[in-house]
């Protein structure tokens, strides 16, 4: 497989593209050339996150443009992001957007509490690299039931476990370290 050409790095539903965690890891992977976009929610100035297909059309958009811009097409670029961002990657990548892995931080397995409520439905249509970064007390998902389920996925898929919870705070270097080895093994 030749080296991913491009990164798409989308924020957390409360976030935007600067979001510390985000600048961490383009600023790591460098020179890899990455785009870190809004959802357009955030773009129209709203704060209720963009419905599923709504995000993912946006993502598709983004990447077709994003990888025109470099001169290569999507397969080449890895697609990712901190929590509802990275869950619009990969629910983009299961639904066919043509990826060359995803970088899944803090993944939303289920809301806070609720582990009844699982968000796991694509991951077996997923069949790209997938790496997953999470805090060990991550109430979205546990290392454990992070692992269960990521099983389902049929790429190769790499945990990277840090101390913290969902937001994993004080963290930027490590998550952005684990980003930038990750990439350099693809």
């Amino acid at each position: 497989m030749p080296q991913p050409a491009g990164l798409i790095l989308t924020p957390g539903a409360g976030a935007s593209r600067d979001h510390h965690t985000l600048v961490a890891v383009e600023r790591a992977v460098a020179p890899l050339p990455t785009e870190r976009l809004d959802f357009p929610y955030r773009i129209a100035g709203k704060r209720m996150p963009d419905r599923p297909p709504v995000a993912v059309a946006h993502l598709r958009e983004e990447a077709a443009r994003f990888a025109a811009a470099l001169g290569t097409s999507t397969d080449r670029l890895l697609l990712g992001g901190r929590s509802y961002g990275g869950r619009m990657c990969s629910m983009a990548v299961a639904e066919g957007l043509p990826a060359a892995g995803l970088v899944l931080l803090s993944y939303p397995l289920h809301p806070p509490g609720k582990p009844d409520r699982l968000r796991v439905e694509h991951l077996p249509a997923i069949d790209v690299p997938v790496l997953l970064v999470s805090g060990d007390r991550d109430p979205f998902g546990t290392p454990d039931e992070l692992a269960e389920h990521a099983a389902a996925i049929r790429g190769p898929v790499t945990l990277v476990t840090l101390p913290g919870a969902h937001d994993v705070k004080g963290k930027d270097a490590e998550v952005a370290a684990a980003v930038a080895g990750w990439v350099a093994t693809l």
